[in-house]
């Protein structure tokens, strides 16, 4: 089994703003885009606080890449029958992914860079630190190649015509990963995709967001597997590193490690 730690959502560059944390729960505020896409900020449940936060720059019109795709509540709009979760990814990402052989099976953690919100008089605005956190999952069942036009996968899944990698207008190194209803690993009903409702937090306490605290099976200076794109020079001792600046998608090859699956599944216990 492979876990990818998968960048997405606003941030410094990609947004200039932060994703809120708003009574504990992280939203992740999906990027403005001039990539094929279907959804703008007002189809969006969280569209006031994009607004509030960014003051008025990702406004109800801009349009956003909703993806990863994995929180059935995200849009104002009801969705389709058969709907379920689905990350696309295109170029470099895309040849990483494919170069580490992830497929069916595996399983993506989507992380992202969150902060504290509460609102004001004036709105929703800022109230904590920076921080990198886990805000959901995805085990893949099933990747798709799209190409340049990725309409002919709504013939088999007429429910991703929302999805912005299905559109025309992309390069033709182009795939989508579908989710499987329910996880695999374990015991019990757990979906096989979706978010959390409170984050799992990665940047060390106290320390800037991109220093983590990770856990044993994942600090090769510990025995663990390590991670594509955070070389032994990033590796700081006791399970800490300072991880890649832009990278997207970190792999972690876990293989059938114990250790590794009983953190995976740990993320769900506790969770509301």
């Amino acid at each position: 089994m492979k876990i990818i730690f998968s960048r997405k959502g606003v941030d410094s560059a990609a947004g200039r703003c932060c994703s809120p944390l708003i009574n504990g729960r992280p939203i992740s505020l999906p990027i403005p885009t001039r990539m094929p896409t279907a959804t703008r900020y007002g189809d969006l449940t969280t569209s006031t606080i994009a607004f509030d936060l960014t003051k008025g720059r990702l406004d109800p019109t801009q349009p956003c890449h909703l993806d990863p795709d994995i929180d059935r509540e995200a849009l104002n709009t009801q969705r389709p029958h058969g709907w379920r979760g689905a990350l696309g990814q295109v170029s470099s990402s895309l040849s990483h992914l494919r170069n580490n052989d992830v497929g069916p099976g595996d399983v993506f953690l989507f992380w992202g860079l969150f902060r504290e919100c509460v609102q004001a008089t004036k709105g929703w605005r800022y109230a904590g630190p920076k921080r990198h956190a886990i805000f959901g999952w995805l085990q893949i069942d099933t990747v798709i190649d799209l190409g340049c036009d990725g309409s002919h996968a709504l013939a088999q899944h007429p429910w991703l015509a929302r999805h912005p990698h299905v559109r025309p207008g992309w390069n033709n190194k182009n795939a989508i990963y579908l989710a499987r209803e329910t996880l695999t690993i374990g015991e019990g009903d757990i979906p096989g995709y979706g978010v959390f409702r409170r984050p799992i937090f990665l940047t060390e306490e106290g320390a800037t967001p991109s220093t983590w605290s990770v856990p044993p099976w994942l600090d090769p200076q510990s025995g663990g597997v390590g991670m594509t794109y955070n070389p032994p020079s990033r590796w700081l001792g006791n399970g800490r590193v300072t991880v890649a600046a832009r990278g997207q998608e970190f792999v972690s090859d876990a293989g059938i490690r114990p250790d590794a699956r009983d953190w995976l599944l740990s993320l769900f216990g506790g969770q509301p």
